[in-house]
Parts: structure tokens; C-alpha cells; sequence
């Protein structure tokens, strides 16, 4: 199997994949979801897919494995294990960028690679290449588990994504899910509602 058809499979068998009646955070509405802490709670499945992360990038003289908070630090901690180099951490700031806290440093040239889980608008990995920008390394390159966007987003940078889905999403006033009458459950929560 593919790494893509092997990433999508593991993305099914561990329950992350979901198929319903979403409001997701932006307030659209959507019938997939991925809720990546149901493969994140799984550490042989987490560890299967961060095998193809390691895999793609054995060969290019990785030092430290960065992953923007929160699902990226498993992800980053994993890749790095795998890798055998350090796992930094891109943390929130008040002012909505991210930072390296905690006594983490670079040292001149090390070559970085970023990961995350899933990439919607690319926002996290935004501020945490911004982050970065301010230490003296180099971007090896970014890796992401699920590109969401259909491929739609640039990030200036070497990009790989284990798998890309174009997930469709509607505006509220537009869902056909709500215009049939699926009651509606806001990921994150245990809340379900009736009709969008």
C-alpha cells in the first residue's frame, strides 16, 4: 500500500476520520471530520504513521524535529525518537504568534524539519516558521499528516503531506446537511444539536 493509502487506513481504523454532521471551528459546516487525538491516543498507530515522516527525511541530516503545540509535540517528540536528534516545541505567545521557551536553543545552521498533524488554513505552522525565523537554523523542511486544504496552501518551504483531502465545507445559511435536517455536533464538545 501507499504511504498515503496506509496514512488514510490508519486514519480510518483508529476512529479519526469521521463522517457526520460537523460545525468545525470556523463556524462552516462539514460532513468529515478528523479528530486527530483519536490516532494521537494510540501510540502504535501514532508511531506508524511518524515511521513515514522519518522515512522521507532519513537522508537529510535532520538535527532537531520542531512541532507547533498541541498535536505537533507528539508528533515532533515521534518523528525525532524515530530520527534519534532533539524535538522542539513552538508554543503560544498572549500576542497569538509562537515562541521556543523552556531553555531551548538552536545552535548555527541546524538544519530543522517542522511537523504537524493537520493542516487546514496553515496558520500554526505560519507562526511557528515565523518563530523560528528569529534562530539562526535552517528549514529542512515541513511535514504534515493530513493537508486538508486539497493542496491549496504555500508555506514558502519544502512541504510534504502524508495525505491530502479536499474536504468540502459550507457556510451555515448554505449546508445541505442542515436543509435535510442531520442534527449537528461541534467536535472538541460532547455537544449534539439539532439542524444547523
Amino acid at each position: 500500500m501507499q504511504p498515503e493509502g496506509a496514512v488514510l487506513d490508519t486514519l480510518h481504523t483508529s476512529g479519526a476520520l469521521k463522517e457526520g454532521h460537523f460545525v468545525l471551528s470556523s463556524g462552516r459546516h462539514s460532513d468529515k471530520y478528523i479528530e486527530k487525538f483519536d490516532l494521537l491516543r494510540q501510540p502504535k498507530a501514532t508511531s506508524e504513521v511518524c515511521r513515514v515522516i522519518t522515512d522521507r527525511f532519513q537522508d537529510q541530516g535532520i538535527e532537531v524535529v520542531v512541532g507547533p503545540t498541541t498535536g505537533g509535540v507528539i508528533l515532533a517528540f515521534e518523528v525525532a525518537r524515530q530520527l534519534g536528534v532533539a524535538a522542539a516545541y513552538a508554543e503560544r505567545t498572549t500576542n497569538s504568534g509562537r515562541e521556543f521557551r523552556r531553555g531551548t536553543t538552536f545552535s548555527l545552521g541546524t538544519r530543522v524539519l517542522v511537523v504537524d498533524d493537520i493542516l487546514t488554513t496553515g496558520g500554526s505552522l505560519r507562526e511557528t516558521l515565523a518563530a523560528l525565523a528569529s534562530h539562526p537554523v535552517y528549514i529542512a523542511g515541513v511535514a504534515v499528516l493530513v493537508d486538508r486544504s486539497g493542496g491549496e496552501v504555500d508555506l514558502g518551504v519544502p512541504y510534504i503531506a502524508l495525505a491530502t483531502m479536499d474536504i468540502a465545507t459550507w457556510d451555515a445559511s448554505d449546508c445541505p446537511l442542515c436543509r435535510r435536517g442531520e442534527s449537528v455536533v461541534k467536535p472538541g464538545t460532547t455537544a449534539r444539536e439539532g439542524a444547523g
